[in-house]
């Protein structure tokens, strides 16, 4: 299981709010943290979660693939919003 979402289920995140995160990660990664700061994760898991997102920007992929969630999609929308601000 991908080490994000251990996380997520080992402190009880709904499935609800995992997609909420990990719309938000593949959206506005900076930004995404404050919706991950908000799911009530002790502070030292909070921490690694946060150190691994930095360093391994890839897991976002791998687990919005692991959850069944099409990441091309939100990719495309990402790309229409960024051609939309230019």
């Amino acid at each position: 299981m991908n080490p994000i979402i251990a996380i997520l289920k080992e402190h009880n995140v709904s499935d609800e709010q995992t997609k909420t995160v990990f719309q938000a990660l593949t959206e506005n990664p900076m930004m995404a943290m404050v919706t991950v700061q908000q799911l009530g994760i002790p502070q030292e898991k909070l921490q690694a979660l946060m150190m691994m997102l930095i360093q391994n920007p890839g897991l976002i992929e791998e687990a919005v693939n692991e959850l069944g969630f099409d990441f091309s999609k939100v990719e495309a929308a990402k790309a229409s919003l960024n051609k939309e601000n230019s």
